[in-house]
């Protein structure tokens, strides 16, 4: 590993930990001796990388410092790749193209020794088979999320029952050939999950529910996580029958 690299390299070790990292972690991680750590760190340092600590103690990397965005490893680059294949099959029209969008900005912008790992990458996506066709604007969905705005839907479930809601939307999950609309529902009053395939109509409401949506993210994400462990203890329960 070329020096450049090993020293983006321990940035990108240091930004992911919260907890001071050791030099022996480091060198473990990049293979190569504490003492060349020590060397980059203190080289790091000397380019004004705000990087708090000392030998034997461990090392951290202060918040709100970054580097240039395309200093990308090999690695990297194909995750970036995948995940983007994965997307332009998968996702909504307005994020399908903006993932291949995405593949050709990275291919355009990283050096020339590297631009075979985005146009010739060694993995790839499958296609999605038999994906389902959304009966809402998802594009118009996540501008809601983001502006914490209310949608009134006319929505059928399994049965083909129709009900109206107006829910908060939360997240859109993505499935192999469906999606989700995640939500606060008001009629409900609770959580629940809305497949984008059986929406029958959909009012995008100006009215907002009155919660950051970083707030209602996270109370989602609470009642999931206690969905998910009372699941767990079910199963376990279940096997010790």
């Amino acid at each position: 590993m070329r020096r450049a690299e090993r020293l983006f390299q321990i940035i990108q070790i240091l930004r992911r930990s919260r907890a001071p990292v050791t030099a022996d972690a480091i060198a473990a991680e990049l293979e190569t001796s504490k003492r060349s750590v020590y060397r980059d760190i203190a080289a790091l340092v000397g380019q004004r990388a705000p990087i708090r600590g000392e030998a034997g103690v461990g090392y951290v990397l202060e918040a709100g410092f970054d580097m240039p965005p395309l200093m990308l490893t090999p690695d990297e680059i194909e995750a970036a790749v995948l995940g983007a294949q994965w997307v332009a099959g998968r996702g909504d029209p307005v994020l399908a193209k903006a993932a291949s969008d995405l593949i050709s900005k990275i291919a355009a912008a990283v050096p020339d020794r590297l631009r075979p790992y985005v146009l010739e990458p060694a993995i790839g996506a499958a296609p999605a088979w038999n994906p389902q066709t959304d009966r809402i604007d998802v594009a118009q969905v996540r501008a809601w999320i983001h502006a914490g705005r209310k949608i009134r839907l006319d929505y059928s479930d399994g049965a083909g029952a129709v009900s109206a809601r107006v829910i908060w939307p939360v997240t859109v999950g993505y499935r192999e050939t469906i999606r989700m609309i995640i939500a606060w529902c008001e009629l409900r009053q609770a959580f629940r999950s809305f497949r984008t395939d059986r929406v029958v109509g959909a009012d995008f409401l100006e009215e907002r529910h009155g919660k950051r949506p970083a707030v209602l993210r996270g109370e989602w994400i609470k009642f999931r996580d206690a969905e998910i462990a009372a699941w767990k203890a079910k199963e376990r329960a279940g096997c010790g029958a």
